[in-house]
């Protein structure tokens, strides 16, 4: 499948895997039943904190369910959502551990993309001050579209810098996501994007210079393009301020029919003391309840 050319199909990760009628078949799943909760996996039991992702469940559970999912499991934050859902997830006792800001496609590797960039970021950072709930604001590079890499990285530098002192001063951390650009199949990967290595990105966060410029690790990601995933976290520890999972190939469940083995991955973060959150961004096959009770499980380290 060839990769959409509006800004609009790229810029949210919500929908872009669901066509209408499908949504419109999908049952709205339940929450863990109560006889059911005393045997399932609890997240607050362990070292790392764990999120749900909406854009990847939203077929089965809207938001009021979804955020009884992620309580019912120990979770403690549902991330990725628009403002106007955080009252929701307070009335749960959860955070939104990351927000979303400007698109993918049009990113800091494009001077005239800055302003747009740094106005949608501001606007973010305000938005998780007022309501408190949301310690952390996306970004990306953007596609390449003929910028030589050496370019890109260097605009984004300079973009970034333009922002990064606001999120200093109001204690908001700003943290660019890795994609990969091998995968040509919608939401499983983006072709042309130019911050599709992990060296990549944090050469840009060093350049940064700031202790709020972080990098999301999303290990599905990092697997495709660079693999050595534990040597990779334990390197740039300091620098990792989220971190995504899902499975190798088919960005789907964390189970045995993909390739990677996410314990000891999930065992490593906690080993480096990784403070931050781990939101499980796969894509269900099956019963997405019985997906995120693994996911879960695995990382209750």
């Amino acid at each position: 499948m060839k990769m959409l050319s509006s800004e609009n199909r790229h810029v949210s990760r919500r929908g872009l895997l669901c066509g209408g009628a499908a949504v419109a078949a999908a049952a709205m799943l339940p929450a863990c039943k109560d006889e059911d909760k005393a045997a399932a996996p609890n997240a607050s039991r362990g070292r790392l904190k764990q999120s749900l992702v909406p854009w990847c469940l939203e077929k089965y559970w809207k938001m009021d369910a979804l955020c009884q999912v992620a309580k019912d499991l120990g979770c403690v934050s549902v991330e990725l959502c628009d403002p106007k859902d955080w009252p929701t997830l307070k009335k749960y006792g959860l955070v939104c551990a990351i927000s979303n800001s400007h698109g993918f496609v049009k990113g800091f590797n494009t001077p005239a993309n800055h302003d747009m960039c740094v106005a949608k970021i501001k606007e973010m950072v305000d938005a998780c001050v007022a309501a408190g709930c949301c310690p952390s604001v996306i970004t990306f590079t953007g596609f390449r579209e003929g910028i030589p890499d050496d370019v890109g990285a260097k605009n984004t530098v300079d973009g970034l810098k333009k922002v990064i002192g606001y999120c200093e001063e109001k204690k908001i951390n700003l943290v660019i996501e890795m994609l990969n650009s091998r995968v040509d199949k919608e939401m499983q990967g983006h072709p042309g994007y130019q911050g599709d290595h992990m060296d990549y990105c944090i050469d840009i966060i060093k350049k940064v210079g700031s202790p709020r410029m972080k990098v999301l690790f999303d290990v599905y990601h990092v697997q495709i393009m660079d693999g050595d995933v534990i040597t990779r976290i334990k390197q740039y520890a300091e620098y990792i301020g989220h971190v995504h999972t899902a499975g190798v190939p088919g960005r789907n469940e964390l189970d045995d029919k993909q390739e990677i083995n996410y314990r000891p991955i999930f065992q490593t973060l906690a080993d480096v003391k990784y403070a931050g959150y781990v939101g499980h961004e796969f894509i269900p096959t099956r019963d997405p309840l019985q997906g995120l009770k693994q996911a879960v499980a695995l990382a209750t380290v």
